[in-house]
């Protein structure tokens, strides 16, 4: 079986690599971690943010895509000690459409992925990625959930 694990740093995609742990195969599964960052395009101001201040915005987006880099590494680490065969990328690109986007050219079978709960005016602002995705991607969908 080949698992797209799509996370962030939250707790909710800590649920879903839980998840994943828990309940496959380490001899049957493949597994690849997938983490988005999403490039900050506003108007950059060094005065508001904090020493040391980045020169311009390329480099934090530079600095978020190695955060990223790491998280998913981090998170090989843990699915290569359980007996998982894993690899993964952090990409640039906007969320949703990269996560189907992978699934569908790795040929996933499933995609894991965790939902931070957002009701009312945060889930219209912000929208719901794993709705997204389970409407849109190519395979099965399982969208993990924790109490809040």
């Amino acid at each position: 079986m080949k698992i797209l694990l799509a996370i962030d740093d939250s707790k909710f995609s800590q649920a879903a690599l839980r998840m994943l742990l828990a309940q496959n195969n380490p001899r049957k599964t493949a597994v690849r971690v997938l983490h988005v960052v999403e490039p900050l395009e506003a108007p950059y101001y060094p005065e508001l943010s904090t020493p040391p201040y980045p020169t311009n915005l390329g480099d934090i987006n530079k600095g978020r895509m190695k955060a990223g880099r790491d998280l998913v590494a981090g998170v090989i680490e843990k699915l290569r000690a359980a007996g998982f065969k894993a690899e993964g990328a952090a990409r640039s690109g906007h969320v949703r459409a990269v996560a189907v986007d992978v699934a569908k050219t790795w040929h996933a079978d499933l995609i894991v992925i965790g939902s931070h709960g957002r009701m009312g005016l945060k889930r219209l602002l912000l929208g719901s990625v794993s709705d997204h995705v389970a409407r849109h991607a190519h395979c099965s969908v399982q969208i993990v959930r924790t109490a809040r």
